[in-house]
């Protein structure tokens, strides 16, 4: 079915539809510059406790690799101080 077959109006628009809508309409208006959207600031640590984040979360080394799709090694590595965490795993 092509997009040009559908009868707009005929389909029920879902809340998620409407919200996405909205969505890209404020964007849209920003992007032109006809409104301001709000700023958001994330700081984000120099160092992560990976060992800590992973016993709090009650978890094993091998739970938490597959988990997060980490490699043992690095996990290791991680735990141990011998390598740091870059912005790519700390987000």
């Amino acid at each position: 079915m092509h997009l040009r077959n559908l009868k707009m109006g005929t389909r029920k628009r879902t809340k998620l539809g409407l919200a996405l809508e909205q969505s890209a309409k404020e964007i849209l208006a920003h992007v032109k510059g006809e409104s301001r959207l709000p700023i958001r600031r994330i700081v984000l640590p120099n160092q992560v406790d990976v060992k800590r984040i992973r016993i709090k979360a009650g978890m094993s080394q091998s739970e938490f690799e597959r988990a997060f799709c980490i490699n043992p090694r690095t996990l290791q590595e991680w735990e141990k101080g011998r390598r740091k965490t870059d912005a790519t795993t700390s987000a």
